[in-house]
Formats: structure tokens, C-alpha cells, sequence
């Protein structure tokens, strides 16, 4: 995984977000700052329109900010053409959303190296192997997609996330489309990234199930970090929730 030393892994400084113009112009996110530390696990919550998902796609240079700055690792996003950007995050940035985005003529182990073919980059079988092993499905590797249960493709998601050995890995309500037993699942395939590999990972999520597995939360309301804590209960994160709004 990319480290710069031992500083922020990603850093949003004085980040805003508008659209639109005149009265009608919406203020996604006003003024946010973050830093997100090596293997730090840290959930972003919100009602709808917060501004968590925007927040989410500024920080992994999915979407520009109007006003403020982005480093990933030294590297700073503002000024980069979309060239340098796709590459900055072909190689630093993994990415797991609530649909899978597998392709379905692909087996599960093609998904899964697939950022590397896309980057010409050799594979490196050990990691490979390892990465399948931790989410359960070696011995599925020549299965197709349809073959597959939503948690299980959900998990091949996560490992061709990590595969690339990304300096950060977002997710963006990925347990939105599972049932409660593959939820959990995922979330302690999380947990492990970042305690046996040093996964540095961001979860949008409005699910306090989710957020309950993170060692960091964020509270968005209204595009402002309105709050933040350390690990809390699932109880305790809806209660925070009501608090905050």
C-alpha cells in the first residue's frame, strides 16, 4: 500500500462544494476539513443530502471541490489534468459502492485483477491468493458473477478494491443492497483490512451498523461536520444521529 511517511494517508482542507448559481445555488459542503490517518476506519454519516457522498467523492478525486484543497499522500489533486487524475486514482484509490460493478462475462478472479490489466501492471499471485482467501471465495475463483450470492460479489468488490494495495479505500454505502447476515460479513472483512493489512478505509453509510465497526465517525448535516467521536455502539450512533440533525 502507498504510505507518505508516516502523515495524513488523505487531507480536505476548507473544502466547498456548490451548484448552481444566484439563489438557487446548493451548498453541498461549507467549509469542511479532514484528515484521514494510515489504517484509520472512519464512517461518514448523514441524512440524505448531508453532503457525506459528495464529501466521499471530493476526497478520492471522483468530483472537484469549488473552493478548498485535496492531498493524497504528498500529492496534491487541485490543478492535476483528468489524465494524471484517473491514474492517481487507478493506483492510490479503491473503490467499493452499494451496486457491485462486476462485469458479468468475467470470472470472480478476472474482476478482481482487472484494475491491474486496466493499468498493464503485473499480477502478483501471492497477493492474489491472499486477498481470495480472506474473503472466503478461492474456491470460487472460476465462477462468474451471476453464480454468485449479492455478498459474495460484494466481497469480490472488496478484493478487487485491494488488490492494487491502495493508500485508501472508499466505500459508499456498500452493505445497502445485503441481507443482515452478509452485512456483517463485509464489516468484519473490513475491520481485517485494517488491522492485519493497515487498510486505510472511509465508509459513507447511514446504517449504524455500519458506522459501529469504524474507529472514527463523521456527522455531516447541512455539508458541515457538525460532530465527531470515536468507536461508538450502533445504539449509541442513533442516538448521536438524532442529536446532531
Amino acid at each position: 500500500m502507498f504510505t507518505d511517511a508516516d502523515g495524513p494517508v488523505v487531507v480536505g482542507r476548507d473544502l466547498e462544494k456548490r451548484y448552481g448559481q444566484g439563489p438557487a445555488t446548493v451548498h453541498a459542503l461549507r467549509g469542511v476539513s479532514v484528515e484521514l490517518l494510515p489504517g484509520s476506519f472512519t464512517a461518514i454519516m448523514g441524512p440524505s443530502g448531508s453532503g457525506k457522498s459528495t464529501l466521499m467523492h471530493v476526497l478520492a478525486g471522483l468530483d472537484r471541490p469549488t473552493a478548498g484543497d485535496v492531498w493524497l499522500g504528498p500529492t496534491r489533486l487541485a490543478g492535476l489534468d483528468d489524465g494524471d487524475l484517473t491514474r492517481i486514482r487507478r493506483t492510490r484509490v479503491g473503490f467499493v459502492f452499494q451496486t457491485f460493478n462486476l462485469l458479468p462475462m468475467l470470472t470472480l478472479e478476472e474482476n478482481v485483477v482487472l484494475p491491474l490489466k486496466i493499468a498493464g501492471e503485473e499480477i502478483d499471485d501471492d497477493w492474489l491468493e491472499r486477498l481470495l482467501v480472506a474473503v472466503g471465495l478461492q474456491e470460487r475463483r472460476g465462477h462468474r458473477p451471476a453464480e454468485l450470492s449479492g455478498g459474495e460479489q460484494q466481497r469480490v468488490a472488496l478484493a478487487r478494491a485491494l488488490i492494487t494495495r491502495p493508500a485508501v479505500v472508499f466505500a459508499d454505502e456498500p452493505t445497502g443492497n445485503l441481507d443482515s447476515h452478509s452485512t456483517e460479513i463485509l464489516l468484519h472483512m473490513f475491520r481485517r483490512a485494517g488491522q492485519e493489512i493497515g487498510q486505510t478505509i472511509v465508509l459513507v453509510t447511514h446504517d449504524p451498523l455500519a458506522a459501529s465497526y469504524a474507529d472514527r465517525i463523521l456527522f455531516l448535516s447541512d455539508g458541515q461536520i457538525m460532530h465527531e467521536t470515536g468507536k461508538l455502539s450502533a445504539a449509541d450512533v442513533i442516538e448521536t444521529v438524532a442529536s446532531v440533525r
